[in-house]
């Protein structure tokens, strides 16, 4: 055998372990060997290598089968440490975790727009050095930044392609933060950030085929193919707020009319609450100013009716666009994210009714639909998944 093939094989097999002790662990070599069908031999020198790379340790020893009681492998939790970018369209946050997505540090930077490329930057890279000054007796454990960027993002390349919401192109992200900070970096779509993040950290763990649906400011969506990022031809896999509903609909941000988003976005909701207000329907927003979806939803809690139909409305708007995904990908399980889905009480069951209603066949109707429950910094702990996910790969890049 080439020693290229025989180092390739090495990676998979190592790649297999480290990631049956992260689902399974504690977990003794004998399991491994056995449910893997790799060699006793094979494991115990992989795992050598896992345990001097300090990702693996030696944990507590397992009951015994006859013999000794063998010794239990569970991941190095804080062995490697990563910091995650969450680039919003407002402000900057930083958050230092391990790899179990526990925030040792935090930090957030604002901005106001309109900003310029080297402005960004400029914030882009304080906010990391923030994070760094916060987290200095960590330092020697950091391996890697990982960036959530929103809009079209070319992440073989690390370059933000074309940024809408701060109206910016061509941003080589990358590119910059090597020449300041000596880690591995790798940046990403934020969404899709956010789906590696429901893999490793969140609902998602064992789906096969898993889609995650941010809705905010915003609609888009992230997929994963057995934990594999799907992204596309040209970067814009996911892109479902831009999926046409209706021909003849309200004009979206992209230039074309109808889009889901436009139905179903924060602002979308506020546009219809100011829509019926001044139709002269009764309700306490009237009183409101500056709408926003956020006083809408509050407005449905203290029970206004018209609060309410608009949010079981959307509801049922955001089941159209889900039965579209269900058609084209037909995945195992879908997980809503955004500040849209706290309204999630009066989302959820308008969602699942539409989608019972109209989807093809009866095991399509059982696709799991939930709400993410990574909190606020979703985003950036997908951020720390895009290094989680090459230190964990068959050929990382990572070195420590």
């Amino acid at each position: 055998m080439r020693r290229g093939s025989f180092q390739q094989m090495k990676a998979v097999n190592k790649s297999m372990i480290l990631t049956k002790i992260l689902n399974d662990g504690p977990i003794s070599r004998a399991e491994i060997a056995k449910e893997t069908e790799l060699t006793p031999p094979t494991v115990g020198t992989l795992v050598k290598e896992l345990i001097k790379q300090k990702l693996v340790l030696e944990s507590n020893q397992g009951e015994s089968k006859g013999g000794r009681k063998p010794t239990m492998l569970v991941i190095n939790q804080s062995g490697h440490l990563m910091i995650g970018i969450d680039a919003g369209p407002r402000n900057i946050e930083g958050i230092l975790t391990d790899l179990s997505g526990k925030i040792l540090t935090h930090v957030k930077s604002e901005f106001s727009l309109p900003i310029s490329k080297e402005e960004f930057f400029s914030t882009l890279i304080e906010t990391i050095e923030a994070v760094l000054e916060k987290s200095s007796e960590y330092v020697q454990d950091i391996v890697g930044i990982g960036v959530a960027m929103h809009g079209v993002v070319d992440a073989d390349k690390g370059e933000s392609l074309y940024a809408p919401n701060l109206n910016l192109r061509q941003m080589p992200i990358g590119e910059r933060l090597a020449e300041h900070f000596p880690y591995f970096i790798k940046v990403e779509n934020d969404v899709r950030a956010l789906t590696l993040a429901e893999n490793w950290f969140g609902q998602g763990k064992n789906s096969e085929r898993l889609v995650v649906v941010n809705i905010g400011t915003g609609v888009g969506s992230g997929v994963t193919i057995d934990g594999e990022l799907y992204r596309g031809e040209s970067h814009i896999a996911g892109e479902i707020g831009h999926m046409t509903i209706d021909i003849n609909g309200e004009e979206c941000t992209c230039g074309n009319r109808g889009c889901l988003q436009t139905m179903i976005s924060g602002p979308s909701i506020a546009k219809r609450a100011i829509k019926r207000v001044n139709a002269g329907e009764k309700s306490s927003l009237a009183d409101v100013k500056e709408m926003t979806a956020k006083k809408v939803f509050l407005a449905a809690e203290t029970g206004d009716p018209v609060a309410q139909d608009i949010l079981h409305e959307t509801g049922s708007y955001i089941g159209i666009g889900l039965i579209n995904l269900i058609h084209t990908l037909n995945p195992s399980q879908i997980v809503l994210t955004g500040g849209v889905t706290k309204a999630k009480d009066y989302l959820l069951p308008n969602i699942k009714k539409t989608v019972n209603e109209r989807v093809l066949t009866e095991r399509a109707k059982q696709t799991a639909i939930s709400v993410s429950e990574l909190g606020d910094q979703a985003t950036a702990l997908g951020a720390v998944s895009l290094i989680i996910r090459e230190l964990f790969s068959t050929n990382s890049h990572i070195e420590k």
